[in-house]
């Protein structure tokens, strides 16, 4: 255990950094094109695109395949090494093919994904230069997993780091060349204008994933192209990838609905590129928290699922899933309290940022529970199961996000991020009971009873932080957490410490084992830090 957590402390601090460097691309990117202006929306969906399609083509099946098949071909007498050449040189060949066609069809997509008429033209000249992301971002996951499935976690969780520092970079020198954006946005967008913001995208994905190459001889792996796809169980890995295809094109259909009904709004209100920037803040807590966490487990969960170890698998998922909620809980109160001072740091559109951070909130920890759900499927070698309760998720939102059409263009962005996150909730109930009924059980009863723990901490926390808002002047125009960036920053810092104190404190009061558990690395590495000073 003492491994994992370890790992889990590496993942989450890459993680960090590579988050912090991306808030800042984040917030650089906003002050180039503007958070609500002509352009915005433009990027965001030409950007959009290749996520989605590689989303498809890539993500989910190599998470749902690779690291399972590699734990057991690892058991080869080359260690595995003949099937991971011919699964990159297969993933390599692949991804090149897909990325060529969609940037020749990129005229098709940006109108497909609702973009109105008059920014499809801008809109499609990013995307010339996005799509070819499809490769980098396939590559990427593929060079990733291997080393992951190899223990080795750091190079997959740092390398964003670099497509950070290259993007913020680029950012720089397009502010400089060409100024920042008003609320209406560059008038004009002359070809260096595109190539610099949407080439300089793509080749900080591309460095992030060329860079893995360099780690592989750490871990005694040569790449070599191999065009011989036989002979290494790719079938097997083709049948299981097969729900997961279906899942991720479920998955990406809904994600195109939600961008179609967003776009709708017209570029004088929150659109995509508002929830683009708001699911970023969402995912910073998921991506610090649950996926170093999940990922440190997940290799251990695949090797106890190979070995028939049913009992160790449930106690991993088990230490997993309340590790997560211990720290996704209170991460999702406090920025929902801080919801308008932290999207003020972003654009002087906060009110309308905040808004669609705060229904996106509702959800994360549903979110991460899932996505910890799938994972231990997957581990299990199953991918069909994911495949139910997502296609559930999905007829949800469809429905839920056709009916935003309705809503008022001010708030249609936020009514389509509110569905969402009740559509993760009902994901997250099916998916505990499906692994419950598959694993004859999945420790529920510690699993409820340190989330109720959790649940009623946050609450005094929520009470608390809203209190101190409150007494640093709200949220109204001109008070000081929103009167700029600088104090909307102190703002929030105040607010997260008071409700720390006031989570870990409750916590302490109904006796949280968990808590002691997700304190003890923290406590134990401050107390050799202590002795060393003596």
């Amino acid at each position: 255990m003492a491994s994992v957590g370890r790992a889990s402390a590496m993942l989450a601090s890459g993680t960090l950094v590579s988050r912090v460097l991306g808030f800042a691309k984040a917030w650089l990117l906003v002050q180039a094109i503007g958070a609500v202006s002509f352009a915005a929306n433009a990027y965001a969906t030409a950007t959009t695109i290749p996520n989605s399609l590689y989303a498809i083509i890539a993500q989910g099946i190599l998470n749902a395949v690779l690291v399972p098949q590699i734990v057991r071909a690892s058991v080869n007498a080359d260690g595995g090494r003949a099937y991971i050449n011919k699964l990159v040189t297969l993933g390599i060949v692949v991804f090149a093919a897909i990325a060529l066609a969609a940037t020749l069809l990129a005229p098709g997509l940006i109108a497909l994904f609702g973009v109105p008429p008059e920014q499809r033209e801008l809109a499609t000249a990013f995307a010339y230069w996005s799509l070819p992301q499809i490769f980098f971002l396939g590559l990427y996951t593929l060079l990733g997993e291997v080393l992951n499935a190899r223990k080795s976690f750091g190079p997959f969780t740092w390398a964003p780091v670099a497509n950070n520092i290259v993007a913020i970079a680029l950012l720089v020198v397009f502010i400089i060349a060409f100024g920042t954006s008003s609320r209406g946005g560059h008038p004009t967008w002359s070809f260096w204008m595109v190539a610099l913001l949407a080439g300089g995208a793509t080749l900080g994905i591309a460095v992030q994933a060329l860079i893995l190459f360099v780690f592989w001889r750490r871990i005694g792996l040569r790449f070599r192209l191999d065009f011989g796809w036989r002979g290494v169980n790719l079938g097997t890995a083709g049948k299981a990838a097969g729900w997961t295809l279906g899942m991720l094109i479920a998955t990406q259909l809904a994600g195109l609905i939600e961008v179609n009904v967003s776009n709708s709004a017209g570029p004088h209100f929150a659109g995509t590129f508002v929830m683009q920037n708001a699911w970023l803040i969402f995912m910073l807590p998921h991506g610090i928290i649950a996926v170093s966490i999940v990922t440190a487990f997940y290799t251990r969960m695949a090797e106890h699922a190979h070995r028939g170890e049913v009992g160790s698998f449930r106690q991993d998922f088990s230490s997993a899933a309340r590790s997560i909620m211990l720290f996704i809980v209170f991460a999702s109160a406090v920025l929902i309290v801080a919801a308008y001072p932290i999207a003020r740091v972003f654009t002087s559109d906060y009110q309308a940022m905040g808004l669609v951070l705060m229904a996106y909130l509702i959800g994360l920890v549903p979110f991460s529970l899932v996505f910890m759900a799938q994972r231990a499927f997957y581990s299990l070698g199953d991918t069909r199961t994911p495949f139910l309760f997502t296609l559930a998720q999905v007829v949800v939102i469809v429905a839920g996000v056709l009916s935003c059409f309705a809503v008022p263009p001010s708030v249609r962005a936020a009514s389509v991020a509110l569905v969402v996150s009740l559509a993760s909730l009902l994901q997250a109930f099916l998916a505990f009971w499906m692994l419950r009924r598959r694993t004859r059980g999945v420790d529920g009863t510690r699993i409820f009873g340190s989330l109720w723990r959790f649940l009623v901490a946050a609450i005094a926390a929520t009470i608390a932080g809203a209190g101190f808002l409150v007494i640093l002047g709200g949220v109204s125009a001109g008070a000081f957490p929103i009167r700029n960036p600088i104090t909307a920053i102190i703002a929030s810092a105040i607010i997260g410490v008071v409700m720390l104190i006031v989570y870990v404190g409750t916590l302490g009061i109904l006796r949280s084992r968990d808590l002691e558990a997700g304190l003890a690395p923290v406590l134990d590495r401050a107390a050799r830090h202590s002795s060393a000073r003596r």
